[in-house]
């Protein structure tokens, strides 16, 4: 039954094997903005922490697609292992610093994966994954953002980053 099911998969293996990785990346992603989250709660930055809680759940989300996709295209999607994340970070800066190397990472990725699809001429997937190619545009952009912005405001000041937060919204951009 598994080898009837493979010869009706319109993913290549190697687009297959390389979207199971994504989706465990971005389980991953989702589970250190969880934690992102618990700190900037634990410090008393609540919109901070709404963002990032918010960001988890996005992430969350993204496996989750990758996951259908390939379930709809007769693949094998399997459930992630995900590993211990640290909960503990030094500053905000550090916690944004954070965000935006695993966007990078995120990104790279699904260039990596696009790569692949082209040289397998796998388009479907390759339209799916531009979709992520934008939206990690906007991530990296809220991301460095931030950081400029934690940058400029004195450190006794960081409420005001975290005021910020709360306007976020994933069909607009707060800092416009």
């Amino acid at each position: 039954m598994k080898d009837l099911a493979r010869l009706r998969s319109s993913v290549k293996e190697s687009v297959e094997l390389a979207l199971n990785q994504q989706i465990q990346m971005e389980m991953i992603s989702s589970s250190k903005y969880l934690a992102m989250a618990g700190w900037c709660d634990r410090n008393g930055l609540d919109h901070c922490a709404g963002f990032f809680y918010n960001q988890s759940e996005e992430e969350r989300k993204h496996g989750m697609k990758l996951f259908h996709y390939l379930c709809d295209q007769g693949g094998t999607a399997f459930s992630p292992e995900i590993p211990a994340v640290s909960q503990e970070f030094d500053t905000l800066r550090s916690v944004f610093e954070g965000a935006l190397d695993q966007e990078i990472a995120v990104t790279d990725s699904i260039n990596r994966i696009i790569g692949i699809c082209r040289r397998e001429g796998d388009y479907a997937t390759e339209e799916l994954l531009k979709w992520y190619v934008k939206e990690q545009m906007e991530e990296e952009y809220i991301a460095r953002r931030c950081l400029e912005l934690i940058d400029q405001i004195p450190s006794d000041q960081v409420y005001y980053l975290d005021k910020k937060l709360a306007s976020v919204t994933y069909d607009g951009n707060p800092f416009e």
